[in-house]
């Protein structure tokens, strides 16, 4: 019924995680990865689970390990056909890190290695907006297999920007925050057809749970709150925004 398009399930009890998603109709998990370790994390499990697929790509965190063979390591794992996607890539300037320019490099060599592959691309934005959006405006030519912008927090004008690319959002716990009224706005202007859930776990637990550890379960939350932006039953976001998460990942 639900799919869970983003969550970081390798950190836990996987078999406990899954079988609670599992109780509340979640019926996949893409699983992100962000550097050399967590790849082979991500790939491990979805190995394991026959409903549980991978997204292998360094975090913008990360840049610096991409240099130390990430494009050969990325090219060789994507061979799995359990690998749906590269991603999280793009870029996070929230703590500072001075190299942004790395980032910046690391990102377009991802997403040229995407198009190489024919795989989407799915992109983590953090206090970088602008930056991003402009590198993918400026290659959006070489981004025909599929965008997806994670865990999206931007305004109306992000908004605008990205589905003029005609790229697609993952909303998570964010937009059920007491304090998301920009968000749930912004949210109720994206058609339901550009989006899917997610709950980025084991971060950003949807109210009630703020401030637990996250996971698939905790979907139907996220779920309620955009049925109840959009003025459509939860059935149907469910429906609708999981036969999105299989168009675009192939699943």
């Amino acid at each position: 019924m639900f799919i869970d398009a983003h969550a970081h399930i390798y950190d836990c009890d996987v078999e406990d995680v899954m079988a609670r998603a599992k109780d509340a109709l979640v019926d996949y998990v893409i699983c992100p990865s962000s550097d050399f370790l967590t790849i082979e994390k991500s790939l491990y499990i979805s190995n394991i689970f026959d409903n549980v697929y991978s997204c292998i790509g360094f975090h913008p965190q990360d840049a610096d390990q991409f240099l130390q063979g990430g494009e050969a390591f990325l090219l060789g794992k994507a061979e799995s056909k359990k690998v749906v996607a590269i991603g999280e890539i793009g870029l996070d300037y929230h703590f500072g890190k001075p190299d942004f320019d790395l980032q910046k490099q690391v990102f377009i060599q991802q997403i040229l290695i995407a198009e190489k592959l024919k795989l989407p691309v799915v992109i983590h934005i953090r206090d970088a907006m602008d930056d991003a959006l402009n590198i993918l405006e400026k290659y959006k030519n070489h981004l025909n297999n599929g965008v997806v912008i994670h865990c999206f927090n931007g305004n109306e004008k992000d908004a605008a920007r990205i589905l003029n690319l005609g790229f697609n959002f993952t909303v998570g716990g964010i937009v059920t925050f007491k304090n998301s009224g920009i968000l749930s706005q912004v949210v109720k202007q994206i058609p339901i057809e550009k989006i899917m859930l997610e709950t980025d776990s084991p971060y950003l637990a949807p109210e009630p749970l703020r401030g637990t550890k996250n996971e698939p379960k905790n979907l139907v939350w996220i779920a309620e709150k955009i049925a109840q932006i959009k003025n459509l039953n939860v059935e149907d976001v469910a429906k609708i925004t999981s036969d999105n998460a299989k168009r675009i990942f192939r699943i």
